[in-house]
């Protein structure tokens, strides 16, 4: 082998792991953060949580980045341990299917069907179609599909140009002197495990291997310890992803480490302990892509189905290692704030991560409705009680749209779909306006602490009217919540009728109260407090038509704020102003 040849082959390894990169991201695009949410939310049966780990391995083409989301799960609190176990148990199966694909470089022989089948056949024709629909695509989904192909064309033609660099190898008694040295167990084990550590990638180094393997000097007793270190090498991504995780976290890394490390030393001792006795004849001979697929597979498959009775064992084993702490058990006494979901390691796959976002600002709203309802409630009847709750409601609400905030701007820098970017840009305006929401509502308290300290009232006709603007407010609010739940653009146009109609009464309660002035009937000093009341409903009512037009504005194109409010752009003037007649008929004052 010249230097010539050294440099194919290091080529062929840098195709081959680039290709296994852009394939995997593809692959992750594709999903949509789907695979992570069916993780998230179908693991309570362990037995299903082993399927949905392999499954979702299978298609991702990475353990490590199942392993590395679980962490995540767990340390956000997701997951509970039991399920993550599963999981993981499962992501060492999955991770298997790369090595029966790379086998298909072996596919021999004469007919049009199995020439076909080798890759050299139709890598080609992947990487040219992936090549069209990254270049001509309009939708994102077509250029991840491209991006599919073109990454398994490059990991494939990496492949197929590592075998041939390495062929003349076959015939270098240096190399074969070499690899014979990895026979030993122990060197081999120790050797599959730093070079899966170094490349963070079992698949990777499994698939190295098989390209080694073409030269015929790879026995299966070199083949198999370096496949037994592989599966311990891989569970450096994880421990790496651990640190700076909850304790929780952590002992989710520590689960695949022991699994690994038991069923490797356990496997290792018990069939070379079975070997020194019978002496496999099949350890001597050449080892081949097929062959160490079958072995990766049967070795992680055989593992599971053993360890899984016993998985409960690795949840007290970490929990030993990792003890609880006064900590964790003041946490189970109380709940935990929805915040915590929002890990750093869901970055990597943004569309999950916006997910994530969309559930914990759900949460963020709700508390902010609450509180503004609570505040109007205090109109009524103040208590200090309810005074303290609202503030306590509010700095919780700001504390959200802080951390809601951050992430969104670390997860805007990450290469993110159009549609998702359009998403992010959204829940950023709306976390926004419903942290508004909550300020307005310590006003409305504030108000009401002002009339109960000053021993003021409203006069009966003033709290009728009031009862009526102040359903009005509590019917806007709620639809602006489920429209932002729900993307219900159908309700989303109902948002700004119920706002000019809100706006209607903010003038015709203003106005009764200067009839009613004039008579003698209220005094100035409870103007000053209705003109505040009735500025922050308008400005609420304000928040939730932003809320509605952002979403609007997402989903249609060419779509301009200020003239859909003037003209109802698309939709028939008529119609709106029989909305708005319809709603004030509903909000008729007394």
């Amino acid at each position: 082998m010249d230097i010539f040849d050294f440099l194919t082959m290091v080529g062929g390894l840098a195709l081959f792991l680039y290709g296994m990169r852009v394939l995997g991201d593809g692959l992750k695009k594709a999903s949509g953060g789907k695979m992570e949410h069916i993780l998230e939310k179908l693991t309570s049966n362990k037995l299903m949580a082993v399927l949905l780990g392999a499954g979702v391995t299978a298609v991702i083409q990475s353990s490590s980045a199942t392993t590395v989301m679980v962490v995540g799960f767990v340390n956000s609190g997701i997951m509970k341990l039991a399920q993550a176990t599963g999981v993981i148990l499962g992501a060492n199966v999955g991770t298997t299917v790369t090595a029966w694909i790379l086998s298909l470089t072996e596919v021999d022989g004469t007919s049009f069907l199995l020439r076909f089948l080798k890759p050299t056949s139709f890598s080609p024709i992947l990487a040219i179609v992936g090549v069209i629909l990254i270049s001509t695509g309009k939708k994102n989904r077509q250029k991840d599909i491209g991006t599919i192909m073109v990454g398994f064309a490059v990991l494939m033609t990496g492949m197929n140009t590592m075998s041939s660099a390495v062929t003349p190898l076959a015939s270098e008694p240096g190399f074969i002197r070499f690899l014979l040295a990895f026979s030993n167990p122990v060197l081999g084990m120790l050797v599959g495990i730093a070079l899966t550590a170094f490349i963070q990638s079992s698949s990777a180094s499994i698939g190295i291997l098989q390209a080694l393997s073409v030269t015929g000097a790879v026995s299966y007793s070199t083949a198999i310890p370096i496949i037994l270190g592989a599966n311990v090498g891989a569970c450096a991504t994880a421990l790496i992803s651990s640190v700076g995780a909850g304790r929780n976290g952590r002992r989710a890394a520590l689960i695949h480490l022991y699994f690994n490390i038991i069923k490797t030393v356990t496997f290792m001792v018990v069939f070379y302990a079975v070997d020194a006795v019978m002496e496999f004849a099949f350890m001597g001979r050449p080892a081949s892509a097929l062959g160490i697929a079958v072995i990766h597979t049967a070795f992680n498959v055989a593992s599971v189905v053993l360890i899984f009775p016993f998985s409960s064992v690795l949840e007290k084993l970490v929990t030993f290692t990792i003890p609880i702490s006064e900590e964790e058990e003041k946490a189970r006494e109380c709940d935990k704030k929805e915040i915590q979901l929002l890990d750093a390691r869901f970055l990597s796959t943004p569309s999950f991560a916006l997910e994530v976002c969309k559930n914990v600002a759900a949460e963020m709203v709700d508390i902010s409705r609450e509180a503004l309802f609570l505040a109007i409630q205090m109109l009524d009847k103040y208590d200090e009680d309810s005074a303290n709750k609202v503030i306590e409601l509010e700095n919780i609400v700001d504390h959200y749209d802080d951390e809601i905030g951050s992430y969104l701007v670390k997860l805007s820098s990450r290469h993110l779909t159009e549609r998702d970017s359009q998403q992010l840009s959204v829940l950023l305006h709306s976390i926004g306006d419903f942290e508004r929401i909550s300020d307005h509502a310590i006003n409305i308290m504030e108000s009401a602490k002002e009339m109960n300290e000053k021993r003021l009232s409203f006069s009966r006709k003033a709290q009728e009217e009031l009862s009526v603007y102040t359903g009005a407010i509590r019917d806007i609010v709620n639809t602006a919540v489920k429209v932002f739940r729900e993307e219900d653009l159908k309700l989303a146009e109902m948002i700004e009728p119920m706002e000019e109609v809100i706006d209607f009464l903010s003038i015709e309660v203003k106005k009764r109260h200067m009839k009613r002035l004039r008579k003698g009937k209220c005094t100035i000093e409870m103007g000053f407090v209705l003109s505040d009341i009735t500025t922050n409903y308008e400005r609420v009512s304000d928040h939730c038509s932003n809320i509605a037009l952002s979403l609007l504005q997402m989903n249609e194109e060419n779509f301009e704020t200020h003239e859909y409010q003037e003209n109802i752009v698309g939709r028939n003037g008529s119609v709106f102003a029989a909305e708005v007649k319809q709603l004030k008929e509903r909000y008729q004052l007394p």
